[in-house]
């Protein structure tokens, strides 16, 4: 008995979705490319910059202290109107007490060393302290962006992922760098 060979139409579709049904699962599970449309990760992200965001290393340990992170607007944010994820740095994490005084961010009375950031932010906050679940993020443009210091903290739920690698433009391609450098964690 001889194998019958197969349409080259069919084998087309079946490979075409074969393909669709994978880049869905690796997008929804695995990673995805993001663009910067504004100017709040200033100098460390640029406007259009391209990049990778990695989703699967949350499901294996909490956010820590300097992750760029990718989240879905929190309901604050939401009642403002924003529907498109946000791109930030995390500065607080659970436990942790914030605070920034005379152009200086504090995380548990330590002085944060922020050499990436723009420029030395131009107001106070006041001590806050990160609740359970929830985590205290900034730009790193401290005066040019929309972030935890106008409308609170952001819940791990809404965390989308953490910004691994830079593909866009070539000239700086790679990961994200400088690291800053953050006290030890509680």
């Amino acid at each position: 008995m001889t194998e019958k060979e197969e349409n080259p139409l069919v084998e087309l579709v079946k490979t075409l979705v074969s393909a669709g049904i994978l880049a869905i699962g690796i997008r929804s599970c695995v990673a995805e490319a993001r663009f910067i449309p504004s100017e709040s990760m200033l100098p460390t992200l640029e406007i259009d910059d391209r990049l990778i965001i990695e989703k699967i290393s949350f499901h294996f340990r909490k956010p820590k202290r300097g992750d760029v992170v990718v989240f879905s607007p929190t309901d604050a944010l939401k009642e403002q109107n924003y529907k498109e994820a946000f791109i930030k740095r995390v500065i607080g994490i659970p436990g942790d007490v914030v605070k920034v005084e005379n152009g200086t961010v504090f995380v548990n009375n330590q002085k944060l060393t922020e050499e990436y950031i723009y420029e030395p932010p131009n107001y106070q906050y006041p001590p806050v302290t990160v609740p359970k679940g929830q985590y205290f993020v900034l730009g790193d443009n401290r005066n040019n962006s929309l972030d935890s210091h106008h409308w609170g903290f952001v819940p791990l739920e809404n965390l989308i992922g953490r910004a691994a690698v830079r593909f866009w433009p070539p000239d700086r391609l790679g990961p994200l760098d400088p690291q800053p450098l953050y006290p030890e964690s509680p």
